[in-house]
């Protein structure tokens, strides 16, 4: 067997990064393919959240096992594995016939997302724990995850609108065997002597939460949110989230240590990164849509019309680190999300121009303010947990990071599909077509991104005059959706400028 060579602390750096990198490569990368697949498949709106919400799920609801996963047998060995796992699902969405089985393999390839992610950051914070050096690290991570932002909306279009979306998928193939390699070179074993026991009924309590919650969200636009299906779903992910906190607190060492969560640092660095993830990442899922069916932008100029968005963020951290010496975590938290928040607000004003630029310049600012949080937000979070559980404190904080996503795509598509379907009720109740009872069906494949199969459920004399009402209704219930992102981006910027000018928690010398 050939002797492994001693790896550097910036080759670990380096290929954790990488890692992480085509995790978010890839997150990014469908968001420009979804109305092409969505016309491909013959899916429906609903059907399309499935495909982005079933990878969140698979990956949100086990990266809290993951993390002690890694913790307990070593984040090497966690990465190799997840690589694996994630190359044949990939493999599996480029070759599905049906939209579900493509749903069913991007839950999969959630699963081998989830344990490569908590892995590879709990390796970086295991490497680095020098502050100054930690600072530095977590800069260049922000910057590698911002260059493949900037990178995937126009390979995403590219790849689509050439050679065909499934190739998206295909090409993680290459890329994650070369990195299966880099993995057992330059990463060194790591793990917690003391890491918790597999916690087999939390981890079934948590997952069964998020599943029921996003079930609720994204299945109310079909069947109804006045529906008792619809609240018999989101009440049992409410409860079952509770009963996730019982089985927690009885744990000797829990996946979770919920003692953290006495201390008012560490709940402001979690809702740092749920707002973060909730208000700014997720725009690179939703932004695409509107490039796409509301100015009518093609796959590939879709992902050219990201880049304000993607160099902003990925310029930003840089600066960011030369900022943290100026201003405290609370400050930067705060005036990152203040700058998403402003973006937000800005893009949906900038929608009604029905022109590009104005447009660009907004989404340029979320994306500065999404710059600012995306190391910031991760190193403020393993700052409050000692060095030996990183991979407890990895798990938490990406979970935090994917569950906000996950609740903000099922969140903020209800909101668009409800609003859209509305005002394309009002707009066709007063034309001169009696259309108004197939305005549900209509609306759920224009925000697909199929005006063809849309109109094809009118009349052909109907839809010279439902074309232009259907983009518009939509526009309008994109305006909303980022009106709401806007206010939620403020609303935290408050809340974790104020509970994080708290002192970070101290640690004893064992946790019980």
């Amino acid at each position: 067997m050939p002797v492994k060579p001693s790896a550097s602390p910036r080759m670990t750096l380096l290929t954790a990064s990488a890692v992480c990198s085509l995790i978010v490569l890839d997150t990014n990368i469908v968001a420009v393919s979804l109305p092409s697949i969505a016309r491909d498949l013959g899916a429906s709106f609903t059907d399309i959240e499935w495909v982005v919400s079933a990878y969140m799920l698979g990956f949100a609801a086990l990266l809290l096992p993951a993390g002690s996963l890694a913790d307990r047998f070593g984040r090497q060995k966690m990465l190799m594995w997840g690589l694996g796992i994630f190359i044949l699902a990939s493999v599996g969405c480029g070759i599905a016939p049906t939209i579900l089985m493509l749903d069913i393999a991007r839950a999969i390839k959630g699963v081998g997302a989830a344990f490569l992610l908590t892995s590879a950051l709990a390796s970086i914070g295991h490497t680095f724990h020098d502050e100054a050096e930690r600072t530095k690290a977590w800069a260049f991570w922000g910057s590698c995850l911002g260059l493949a932002m900037t990178a995937a909306p126009t390979l995403g279009g590219i790849i689509t609108q050439y050679i065909g979306w499934r190739w998206i998928f295909y090409l993680n193939l290459p890329v994650g065997v070369f990195l299966m390699y880099w993995v057992w070179v330059a990463i060194p074993e790591s793990r917690d002597a003391k890491s918790a026991r597999l916690d087999p009924w939390g981890s079934l309590a948590f997952s069964a939460s998020l599943l029921f919650l996003i079930w609720g969200l994204i299945e109310a636009n079909r069947i109804g949110w006045s529906n008792p299906i619809t609240y018999a779903r989101l009440g049992g992910g409410a409860l079952l989230l509770g009963l996730f906190v019982v089985i927690e607190r009885v744990q000797q060492r829990p996946m979770i240590d919920l003692q953290l969560f006495r201390h008012p640092r560490f709940i402001g660095a979690l809702l740092g990164m749920f707002a973060y993830a909730g208000c700014a990442q997720v725009m690179m899922t939703w932004l695409p849509f509107y490039l796409q069916n509301g100015l009518g932008f093609s796959a590939i100029f879709a992902g050219l019309g990201m880049l304000p968005f993607a160099i902003t963020m990925l310029i930003l951290p840089r600066i960011g680190a030369r900022l943290a010496g100026r201003f405290t975590p609370a400050n930067m938290m705060a005036m990152g999300l203040t700058l998403v928040g402003a973006g937000n607000l800005f893009s949906a004003w900038a929608l009604h121009s029905g022109t590009y630029l104005p447009f660009a310049l907004a989404t340029a600012v979320t994306g500065a303010g999404a710059g600012l949080l995306n190391g910031d937000s991760q190193k403020n979070i393993m700052a409050c947990v000692p060095r030996e559980r990183t991979g407890m404190a990895s798990g938490m904080s990406t979970t935090m990071r994917f569950t906000a996503i996950m609740l903000a795509i099922g969140v903020y598509g209800a909101l668009l599909g409800t609003q859209t379907n509305q005002l394309l009720q009002v707009s066709l109740a007063a034309s001169p077509f009696d259309l108004v009872e197939q305005s549900e069906n209509i609306a759920s494949r224009v925000v697909a991104g199929d005006m063809t199969a849309a109109l094809s459920q009118v009349p052909e004399q109907a839809r010279s005059v439902v074309e232009p009402l259907a983009r518009d209704a939509f526009v309008g219930g994109f305006s909303r959706l980022l009106w709401v992102a806007g206010l939620l981006a403020l609303l935290g910027a408050f809340g974790v400028g104020t509970l994080m000018r708290n002192p970070i928690p101290g640690f004893k010398p064992e946790l019980a």
